[in-house]
């Protein structure tokens, strides 16, 4: 047995295998087994239950990258909300942070004109000539 596999048999629980699983199906075993080892490594630096919480609430939402699970276990610890790993309630998608969507709220509106694409239709209208 490798030193990851030891490793991580100590760390994961029922959460980490189900996130696991399903990272797997949507991103192909590779890139899955290299998201959940991106999520191992995030107890180096935080509590295992914020980590729980963490993956709990990123599965819920369908988020399977290690960032959301990052995210979701840095809310949980300043929050110290222990609720995320909680499985009987409702799924809330809504509840996990977009950082699209959180980059897009700082930007300012876009105000530039459409790019108009007729100077591009000459050159059709002299290939056709020809």
């Amino acid at each position: 047995m490798t030193a990851l596999r030891r490793g991580a048999a100590a760390l994961r629980t029922p959460v980490h295998d189900a996130w696991w699983a399903a990272a797997r199906k949507a991103h192909g075993d590779a890139a899955g087994t290299r998201a959940l080892v991106e999520v191992l490594l995030l107890h180096r630096h935080m509590d295992g239950e914020h980590v729980v919480a963490g993956l709990a609430a990123a599965l819920r939402a369908g988020a399977l990258t290690a960032d959301a699970v990052g995210l979701e276990a840095r809310k949980a610890a300043d929050a110290g909300d222990q609720t995320a790993t909680d499985d009987n309630g409702p799924a809330d998608p809504a509840a996990v942070t977009s950082l699209t969507a959180r980059r897009l709220e700082k930007l300012p509106p876009d105000t530039r004109p459409l790019p108009s694409v007729a100077a591009y239709d000459q050159l059709l209208r002299l290939r056709s000539a020809t």
